[in-house]
Formats: structure tokens, C-alpha cells, sequence
């Protein structure tokens, strides 16, 4: 895992919240939507079947560590997850509250138009929030 390397736009667009077992779990900079994004911490790895059964397995779980913590949240009444890779070719999937009436409802959150950044103090707060909820340890 020493040769991973975040995508340049995953990195612009998203915070760090935690690191998990096999991933890093990241909050998108953009308050419309509850909107979680777990990288696997693998170098050059686009596709799930490149990941062995093990990682495989860590991954399901933390994707619905994701899941869960989104379940019921901030008026979540769907979840949608997500591994397009089109524009950003590294691995990584895109776990979304949705509820009736968002922004984008019942479309999909790409090209729904712009991000609406979070001001720095809420984007602190919500990581925080995000990492209790998810139940990382306040150090990872």
C-alpha cells in the first residue's frame, strides 16, 4: 500500500475523514448531499475484480460501515452507491444519501450542477461528525 496515491481531483473535491482497514474514507466537499467516497489504498488498481478475495471482503465492509452510518442520517431515505471510474480511473466508490426533494432527486448527483462547498468551520464539523458516526477512532 506505500505506493498509493490519491487522485489529484479526489483530492480537490473531497476531505479525508478516516482511514479504514483497506480504505480512506473521504467526505465530498459538497453540502447538498450527504456523500461519502472510500478509496482503496491500493497503487494502480481501476477495477473491484483486480482486488483479491481478502481485499475484496474489507472493502464490503466498509462500504457498509458506510452504508450504515448514512442509513437514517440527515433524512437518508435511499442509498446510492456507485464505481463509475469514467473520469477518475482509480478505484473508489461513491456512497450518497438521497432523499425525495434533494437537489437532485430522483436524478442522479453528477451534473446536478455545481458543488456547494461547505464554509471551513461546518466542513471540520461534519468530518468530525462523519468519523463518530462511521466509529473510527478519533486518531485514525
Amino acid at each position: 500500500m506505500s505506493d498509493f496515491e490519491l487522485d489529484s481531483r479526489l483530492a480537490t473535491d473531497s476531505v479525508l475523514v478516516a482511514e479504514g482497514p483497506l480504505s480512506q474514507v473521504r467526505l465530498m466537499n459538497d453540502e447538498r448531499f450527504p456523500w461519502l467516497v472510500l478509496v482503496p489504498r491500493l497503487a494502480g488498481v481501476t477495477e473491484w475484480i483486480e482486488l483479491d478475495c481478502d481485499q475484496q471482503d474489507k472493502l464490503r465492509t466498509e462500504l457498509n460501515r458506510a452504508c450504515k452510518a448514512l442509513h437514517g442520517s440527515d433524512g437518508v431515505e435511499k442509498i446510492n452507491i456507485g464505481a463509475l471510474g469514467n473520469i477518475v480511473r482509480q478505484l473508489h466508490f461513491h456512497v450518497i444519501g438521497r432523499h425525495d426533494g434533494d437537489p437532485a432527486w430522483p436524478g442522479p448527483v453528477w451534473g446536478s450542477g455545481p458543488a456547494h462547498r461547505y464554509e471551513p468551520a461546518a466542513l471540520d464539523q461534519h468530518v468530525a461528525y462523519w468519523k463518530e458516526r462511521l466509529g473510527y477512532p478519533a486518531h485514525s
